[in-house]
């Protein structure tokens, strides 16, 4: 068959799959542009999955670690600032996390993986390094708010695209595990600060995680190789991709995902103190349980995704985050919120983890998979950003009042899922047996 009669077999079979004039059928095995001859494990994939895995670990836990600095930050370092101002530190570096990935992406697609890389993990580093000697709202805000945001952001969506390139049937699994850096980095790096800080003070626990960040990153760098593949000139913005409806309705669905996600991580700690009574220490603990859960949502709930189809399992841990959210309001005790930081950790991790895998299978050409996973994640970093602080805007630490944030994350979440759920059906239509 020739080249020209190949291109016109996919591009028939992606119309025939989008067509909304045919009936809904079950998922295509390899979507239209996927790169020949995916492994689908080996001992070569599975190590890019461990490098990405090493990588979120930096990008994704930093971010995750930030609701331990934001109590620190309340009560000491910064706390002349409202908690809603303090938690624009951390949602400007997940924004940017995110956001970045427009740029990353298509240079990535173009093989630009290494420089990206390299450019990025030093960012990283030198913005803990300063962030160590900062004593003002503004030097913690451009240190690790700006320059660890820019710098993660530079191989966050990289790694995962680079770790997903090598899978097909198995994607869900390998990205979730790929994923789960930054579970285990949300549980080492606020531990490290906590144990650290009273010992030998923030600027030195800092530079501690300063220089386990640069140790990661050079272990993940000498084992990440890009697919090779023939590399041509790209536009940086692949926006004919929204005139696909599934791609573009699950673009909005992972934005209002992400305003809602992160609001239990930034401000269970000042809840549990305020609401509950417990000591700071376990207040700071619990968002290390929130990502050691998360733990099962980004490995078992991944694999079980492969079967059951990404696109249903978001579906169902968004209504479960709902109800979660809903049922926060009610806690009163510290064994109730510690049963919460388990489940809500376990399907936040879901619906954090799942989206990296999913994007590929609605993005109509593989070879733009970076540029493409790009996009969307970085309306998911602009939810981030304004969810977090409209959610310290409606609690009242002063009278321990969380309603506002509580209602507010349950129900963005909600919509979310109901967005998930529309991408589902104009992908394969209504039907429930389709393993979409």
């Amino acid at each position: 068959m020739s080249v020209d009669a190949e291109k016109h077999d996919s591009s028939s079979s992606f119309e025939h799959f989008t067509d909304s004039k045919h009936e809904p059928t079950m998922l295509p095995d390899q979507p239209s542009g996927t790169l020949p001859e995916c492994p689908d494990g080996g001992l070569l994939a599975w190590t890019q999955v461990f490098g990405a895995f090493l990588l979120t670990l930096i990008s994704g836990g930093v971010l995750n670690a930030f609701g331990a600095y934001q109590t620190f930050y309340e009560t000491d370092l910064l706390s002349a600032q409202s908690p809603s101002a303090i938690s624009w530190i951390g949602s400007v570096q997940g924004l940017l996390l995110l956001v970045c990935g427009v740029l990353a992406g298509p240079i990535y697609d173009c093989g630009g993986f290494t420089v990206l890389l390299h450019a990025g993990s030093l960012a990283v580093v030198l913005g803990m390094m300063l962030t160590s000697i900062s004593d003002r709202y503004w030097q913690v805000f451009l240190a690790q708010g700006v320059l660890v945001g820019v710098g993660a952001g530079c191989f966050y969506t990289p790694s995962l695209a680079l770790a997903s390139s090598y899978f097909h049937k198995r994607r869900s699994f390998a990205v979730g595990i790929a994923a789960c850096g930054s579970s285990i980095g949300g549980v080492v790096f606020p531990a490290i600060f906590r144990q650290l800080q009273p010992q030998i003070g923030f600027g030195w626990a800092t530079r501690v995680t300063g220089f386990i960040i640069l140790a990661v990153y050079l272990l993940a760098a000498a084992l990440m190789r890009p697919r090779p593949e023939k590399r041509s000139k790209r536009q940086l913005l692949d926006l004919g991709a929204f005139k696909s409806l599934p791609y573009s309705v699950f673009t909005v669905a992972i934005f209002l995902g992400y305003v809602g996600l992160y609001i239990p991580y930034f401000y269970i700690s000042a809840f549990a103190q305020s609401k509950t009574g417990a000591s700071p220490t376990l207040a700071y603990y619990l968002v290390s349980i929130m990502n050691a859960s998360s733990l099962i949502g980004r490995t078992a709930i991944a694999w079980l995704a492969d079967r059951a189809g990404p696109l249903n399992t978001l579906v169902v841990s968004s209504l479960v985050c709902m109800v979660l959210a809903f049922s926060w309001i009610a806690i009163e005790t510290l064994p109730s919120l510690i049963v919460f930081a388990v489940l809500y950790g376990i399907f936040q991790g879901t619906l954090v983890s799942l989206p990296s895998a999913t994007i590929p299978a609605l993005s109509p050409d593989l070879k733009r998979i970076g540029a493409h996973m790009g996009m969307s994640l970085s309306f998911a970093g602009v939810g981030l950003l304004i969810g977090s602080p409209i959610g310290g805007a409606l609690l009242d630490l002063e009278n321990a009042n969380f309603l506002g944030a509580q209602v507010f994350c349950g129900v963005v979440v909600a919509v979310s899922g109901l967005g998930y759920a529309a991408a589902r059906v104009a992908k394969t239509g209504p039907s429930l047996r389709v393993a979409a």
